[in-house]
């Protein structure tokens, strides 16, 4: 039995992985870490990790980027393995998050969807291919009004894919509205839209002479990310300190 502490419990996607472990045999939330809401839960509630007296295998995170320097700090000390859900990290962040990595295990993505790790994956046989033969590269995502970053870290990890799978790489264009110029090759626009509660819709779009390609993925309940979450910790727990993604684990 895999024992959890969820940071970010009384958020949407933390009463999501609460109500989906409560169902799983194999893991259990032994405590809640949330600086905001009341206690709702059968478990301990904490305001911030540092006050966390409770023992726990790993810690699945699904907050915001303002409470990630903490958590960080309090895992890498506690040497406490976490999941590490939160997307729009500075890129200090992401270098302390690499630090912390050298103490504990951290398990990151930018998506916990087996879906969406399995686009990444076709992403990557595929994008050369297509770029040679002078396919331009768009990504349109698609979120409810109530997200804080854009573009979301998903469209970002699917742009990485395609880049990195390119002998040579492209920039990343986030609005054109300041140009009037021809669209340059070696570009990668990535749009968002948000609006209503759309869960998350992310299109790869690979526009060529007289035809179009379009990979897809639609998440239609946030259940998707909290069982990819949920196996990741299960995943995670007792191994070595350094860094994992849901590859590792999928």
């Amino acid at each position: 039995m895999t024992k959890a502490i969820m940071h970010g419990c009384n958020g949407r996607m933390g009463h999501v992985i609460v109500d989906l472990a409560a169902n799983d045999d194999n893991i259990e939330i032994v405590a809640g870490i949330d600086a905001y809401g009341e206690n709702n839960y059968s478990f301990p509630v904490f305001d911030s990790i540092d006050k966390c007296d409770v023992d726990a295998d790993v810690v699945i995170d699904f907050s915001n980027a303002s409470a990630i320097d903490g958590l960080l700090k309090a895992c890498a000390e506690k040497k406490l393995p976490v999941v590490l859900c939160t997307t729009g990290l500075s890129k200090e962040q992401l270098e302390e998050v690499n630090k912390a990595s050298e103490k504990t295990a951290i398990l990151k993505s930018a998506n916990m969807s087996v879906g969406i790790n399995m686009l990444m994956k076709v992403l990557k046989e595929i994008s050369p291919v297509l770029d040679a033969a002078g396919f331009d590269i768009e990504i349109v995502e698609k979120h409810h009004n109530q997200k804080l970053d854009a573009p979301s870290g998903t469209a970002l990890a699917l742009a990485d894919s395609v880049n990195e799978s390119l002998s040579e790489k492209c920039e990343y264009v986030y609005d054109r509205s300041d140009r009037r110029m021809k669209r340059p090759k070696k570009e990668i626009g990535i749009s968002a839209v948000r609006g209503g509660t759309i869960v998350g819709d992310h299109d790869v779009i690979f526009a060529g002479m007289d035809e179009v390609i379009t990979l897809s993925h639609r998440a239609y309940s946030r259940s998707v990310f909290a069982k990819g979450a949920i196996e990741a910790a299960k995943f995670l727990a007792g191994k070595e300190a350094g860094m994992y993604d849901m590859s590792d684990v999928i």
